[in-house]
């Protein structure tokens, strides 16, 4: 399997994060790529490219072009206001006051875009962020030209980021511009499969009223679990988009069997809607040791999932979302990779 490695991703080094309200060591950090970049080599799972720029007109197929204009010069600015390092939050317009009007206020305009205070802004942000969705489009262009699967290797991840907000470490939705861009080059059914741990908020909302791309996600029940206000069972999608949505939230500490009683649940839903490509939002914090989720998932189980992603005989890209336990990653990613392609370590 070839793939796709983002060289850009070391440029957004945030230090700290607020996680749940108290001020923390980042734990998106460079560390986390570096590790599985090492994995891939190591096992020689296949050929490394670099990214191809395709510019911004996909990314402003999902994105609003005021977003992505604040995103691109938002350090520099904080920078030019007497900020000093990383940039957060610290407002925003909750239920009863205006989103709709852009402030000149660059506080409020860090409220406007953003939906958490635990992803900082960093000099290297955009360029990390840009480049990770040019890695995702490089990749599925290997897809659609004929490859079996590719993968993605980027940071940061992308499933959290909507249209107009960036949150969750995710500043340009990756899993969405990839789809919106096979769409755009004539696949008419697309399926987006996500198996990280937090449910992938932004990628839902920007597909949510749509029949083109099918939307699953297994992930800890938003009721404990980030991102708390979407990921429940009942949201089916909406209008032209009812039934294209399938959430599968389970408890903090579920059974490995139990997840994957909804693993296979999803994919019989995803396989009712006949795509004509698969789009795996790939986060390994379903493992047991990741310090900021609480499933049990390991390396025997990372190798499941690929092979039963192999099963469904689906052109098929990999993008990297989350997976925490740094450590760790490189080789439960390569697990799946692995899985996929049937190799034996």
């Amino acid at each position: 399997m070839k793939t796709v490695y983002n060289h850009h991703h070391g440029e957004h080094a945030a230090t700290k994060e607020f996680f749940r309200g108290r001020l923390v060591e980042a734990f998106e950090v460079p560390a986390r790529a570096d590790y599985i970049h090492a994995a891939i080599v190591e096992a020689r799972l296949g050929e490394l490219l670099a990214p191809v720029d395709h510019g911004l007109a996909p990314l402003q197929r999902v994105h609003s072009g005021a977003y992505l204009r604040f995103i691109e010069g938002a350090h520099a600015e904080w920078l030019a206001l007497g900020g000093e390092g990383e940039a957060f939050p610290a407002v925003w317009p909750v239920r009863s006051l205006r989103s709709d009007v852009e402030p000149q206020s660059f506080a409020a305009r860090m409220g406007l875009y953003s939906m958490d205070s635990g992803t900082p802004l960093t000099a290297g942000s955009w360029s990390a962020a840009y480049w990770g969705a040019q890695a995702s489009l490089t990749a599925l262009d290997l897809v659609l030209a004929g490859e079996r699967a590719a993968y993605c290797l980027t940071r940061p991840p992308g499933h959290h980021a909507g249209a107009d907000f960036f949150g969750g470490y995710c500043f340009i939705n990756n899993a969405a511009v990839a789809a919106q861009a096979a769409l755009d080059a004539g696949r008419e059914r697309v399926a987006i499969l996500d198996v990280d741990y937090h449910h992938g908020n932004g990628t839902q909302a920007i597909f949510y009223e749509r029949a083109d791309v099918f939307y699953a996600s297994i992930h800890g029940d938003p009721q404990t679990e980030y991102p708390f206000f979407l990921g429940h069972a009942d949201e089916h999608g909406a209008g032209a988009g009812l039934g294209f949505n399938a959430n599968f939230p389970l408890p903090s500490g579920a059974s490995n069997e139990r997840w994957f009683e909804a693993f296979e649940r999803a994919l019989v839903q995803l396989n009712a809607h006949a795509p004509e490509l698969l789009i795996v939002s790939l986060g390994v914090d379903t493992y047991g040791g990741d310090p900021i989720s609480h499933f049990k998932l390991d390396e025997p189980e990372f190798r499941r999932i690929g092979q039963t992603l192999h099963g469904l005989q689906l052109p098929t890209l990999f993008l990297q979302e989350g997976g925490y336990a740094t450590e760790a990653i490189g080789r439960n990613v390569l697990a799946v990779l692995q899985g996929f392609e049937e190799l034996v370590r």
